[in-house]
């Protein structure tokens, strides 16, 4: 399976210019990708204090074009996240869609209080799970990261591939690559994190998007440039490291 990690340079509050972009490159990828990952609040960037102005719907531009082109090449597309307005709520979500349309949502549990995401956004309540050509893949989204706990959880319920995309900054760029990894090694899981480039308010983003299989080795990695990165996964690898080492079957379920 060839996945296509699109490392979006995001511009801040330019909704238009970035979804326009951003659905070209989704285009380019498709051509050749079989799954194309968007990283997270591409088309508004960072730009919290005027989410509820650039909210959209499931019935907005950014995922009518999404849709189309999963349709016209029948490939998946995991629809990084969007500032998405339902029942009277915003939230940071996520979207896979695919040929036929939607087919599963995340809505960001973990939001980053340290920059005050809960005033911005509703927490979600549920985690997603979905079906990539007869195995299980799970979402998250860039502040998840740091909750192993969901990771585990995900995995626990059968996931094989994790995607997380983010805006994660160059400041915290070294926590980036170890808890990328770490959670690929811990769950012996694929973990696909979509990172952007640009910055925000003189603050730069770390780019440097990630595939790492589930032995932790670093399958793909981008620089800190706008970049359309590929790498090919097969599941059967998952097995073989489960079957060397089978963390699962020494896990403590009776005490945690």
């Amino acid at each position: 399976m060839k996945l296509a990690l699109v490392q979006l340079n995001v511009v801040s509050g330019a909704v238009e210019q970035n979804r326009e972009h951003g659905l070209e490159l989704v285009a380019l990828a498709a051509e050749t990708a079989d799954v194309i990952v968007l990283p997270e609040l591409w088309t508004t960037g960072y730009s919290l204090r005027h989410v509820g102005d650039f909210a959209e719907t499931e019935a907005g531009p950014t995922l009518e074009g999404l849709k189309k082109i999963a349709h016209k090449n029948d490939v998946m597309i995991v629809g990084g996240s969007l500032a998405y307005r339902k029942d009277n709520h915003i939230y940071n979500g996520l979207f896979v869609v695919n040929a036929e349309g939607i087919v599963a949502t995340y809505q960001k549990v973990h939001l980053f209080s340290m920059f005050n995401e809960g005033d911005f956004f509703s927490a979600g309540q549920k985690l997603c799970l979905f079906d990539l050509a007869g195995h299980k893949a799970g979402a998250a989204i860039c502040y998840d990261l740091r909750f192993p706990e969901l990771f585990r959880s995900l995995t626990l319920q059968g996931s094989s591939l994790i995607f997380v995309p983010a805006e994660w900054p160059t400041a915290r760029g070294d926590n980036w690559r170890v808890l990328v990894q770490a959670r690929a090694v811990e769950n012996q899981v694929f973990i696909c994190a979509v990172n952007c480039v640009g910055q925000h308010k003189n603050h730069p983003f770390f780019g440097h998007s990630l595939l790492v299989g589930p032995d932790g080795t670093i399958l793909v990695e981008g620089d800190n440039k706008e970049d359309i990165l590929y790498g090919d996964i097969d599941f059967q690898f998952i097995a073989e490291v489960r079957r060397s080492m089978d963390i699962f079957a020494d896990r403590r379920g009776d005490l945690y």
